[in-house]
């Protein structure tokens, strides 16, 4: 067995090293904030330039539709940067940001667990702006339409609950785990 131990070494560390295979992926998570940063900027144009500046104003409707749009466009942001720090930090490698006056509260207790939660709760909120904009718009949206993205929102609100039961009960178990072997929690 002991002749095998250098390869398995060698075997494990390849293993190990794989994890920044997914650093290309946040980079291009970056891009794509930068495409929602272009199209976050090119909404607010609009609205600027349709406000002040167009022979023909819009209304409170469509102002109110917009700004959904613009904090949608946000929401995704936030969602991207959840995936990104939070995820590189979880699955790749630590980031030294210790005693930094920017770091991100929620980044000292991130886990897959808590990752998953707030990414859900993320995409909830994000399914409710796109539900609020149908309600809003809801004379120029068909009733099946309307239908389904309620559904599809139930869905989201019963998947994020069910995560949030399971993360529980995985902590409690931990937790009840640990006890039972006298290690503190």
């Amino acid at each position: 067995m002991t002749s095998l131990k250098p390869t398995i070494d060698r075997l494990e560390m390849v293993i190990f090293w794989s994890r920044w295979l997914q650093a290309p992926l946040y980079l291009g998570l970056i891009i794509a904030q930068g495409v929602y940063v272009y199209l976050f900027m090119g909404e607010l144009w609009h609205l600027i330039h349709n406000l002040f500046f167009s022979s023909t104003r819009i209304g409170e409707t469509e102002v109110m539709l917009i700004v959904l749009g613009l904090i949608d466009v946000v929401m995704i942001a936030n969602l991207l940067i959840m995936v990104i720090i939070g995820g590189y930090e979880t699955f790749v490698s630590r980031l030294d940001l210790e005693g930094h006056p920017d770091q991100p509260e929620w980044l000292s207790h991130v886990n897959a667990g808590v990752l998953k939660i707030k990414l859900s709760t993320a995409i909830i909120g994000i399914s409710s702006i796109h539900l609020l904009k149908t309600f809003i718009n809801a004379e120029n949206t068909n009733e099946h339409t309307i239908m389904w993205q309620v559904i599809i929102h139930a869905i989201f609100l019963l998947s994020a609950l069910a995560m949030v039961w399971v993360d529980r009960v995985m902590t409690q178990t931990l937790v009840l785990g640990r006890a039972q072997h006298g290690v503190p929690h």
